[in-house]
């Protein structure tokens, strides 16, 4: 089969696009016939030797993806050869076959397209447990999105309305604002011409956000720390700017501010039916009209070099396919 193939650490323009043999089902596992695969972050640090995991070399990469079942194993019920589902197999997914184990695999709900569910489980995931187990978000605050036009940004702004928030999406160009607004959110900022820190007491008369959703991490993460009411909550998701600040300390202490590590990946080990009961929840609220996903660009299995350099230089606006 064919298959993206990463031989070294390095940069995603490394990647090669090879043959590789076609994965057999174990106990617990099936195989996918791959319709779609969604661009990641963590794909990129994946590539590059920097994510908390390594697979051994050589591997290929991609998060998550949507397909067809082609086989089950051992032990697996529920789920026939011909099923349409999504997958998060953490490796594997740019490749025309991928295997993943059971518990990572999802119906896709009626009327997602592939293309659509293969973007779907990562971000919506991220968010939604994020916002509701780490951050314990309630209806009535208001929710600051760093990043907000990007992938992951946008489903959080999605979530914090659907769990009743009042939304403030921050990013770096007007046209990925107008996408957040379009989206749900209430109000926006553009964090590379406004005072972030002055432009959320504003919006909240002069109470500062509740919670603070940071994929981004470097100076607007600091200003958004800044930007926190009393007993705010500042949920690490990632640093897609290059820097992980550094926390002050003190600032915690005189705000009452909690800062809130968040690793959805652990999710399927640690806490697995938190984990499915998450994607429940989603689904309803897909259902329900609630997320409304956006895919900016769809790439060919051969460029997908092309679709993480896209994706690390930040110019990307929703998901990458």
């Amino acid at each position: 089969m064919r298959a993206i193939l990463c031989n070294d650490w390095g940069e995603p323009e490394t990647l090669v696009l090879g043959e590789a043999p076609a994965p057999v089902a174990g106990p617990g596992q099936l195989t996918l016939r791959m319709r779609a695969a969604g661009v990641n972050y963590a794909d990129i640090v994946l590539v590059r030797g920097h994510y908390q995991e390594k697979p051994p070399l050589p591997f290929t990469p991609g998060l998550e993806g949507a397909g067809e079942v082609l086989s089950v194993g051992e032990g697996v019920s529920g789920i026939s050869p011909g099923d349409r589902v999504m997958t998060i197999p953490g490796v594997g997914a740019f490749a025309e076959e991928v295997v993943c184990e059971a518990r990572d695999v999802f119906p896709i709900p009626d009327g997602m397209d592939f293309v659509t569910a293969a973007a779907f489980p990562v971000a919506y995931g991220t968010s939604h447990l994020a916002l509701t187990d780490r951050a314990q978000m309630k209806a009535g605050e208001t929710l600051l999105v760093l990043g907000a036009g990007g992938g992951v940004g946008l489903t959080a702004v999605e979530c914090g309305k659907a769990l009743g928030a009042t939304v403030i999406a921050a990013a770096s160009t007007q046209e990925k604002l107008d996408l957040a607004k379009a989206h749900g959110a209430d109000h926006g900022i553009n964090y590379v011409d406004e005072d972030l820190r002055a432009a959320v007491r504003k919006l909240t008369d002069g109470r500062g956000a509740d919670v603070v959703y940071d994929p981004v991490g470097g100076e607007a993460s600091k200003a958004a720390l800044r930007a926190l009411a009393w007993s705010g909550r500042l949920i690490v998701i990632g640093f897609a700017a290059g820097e992980v600040p550094q926390i002050p300390a003190n600032y915690l202490l005189v705000k009452n501010i909690s800062a809130v590590g968040f690793y959805w990946g652990a999710y399927k080990t640690r806490e697995p039916e938190l984990y499915r009961a998450s994607f429940e929840q989603l689904a309803q609220w897909y259902a329900d009209g609630l997320l409304k996903p956006h895919v900016s660009q769809v790439f060919p299995l051969a460029e997908v070099p092309q679709a993480l350099g896209v994706l690390d230089s930040r110019q990307a606006t929703g998901r990458l396919v």
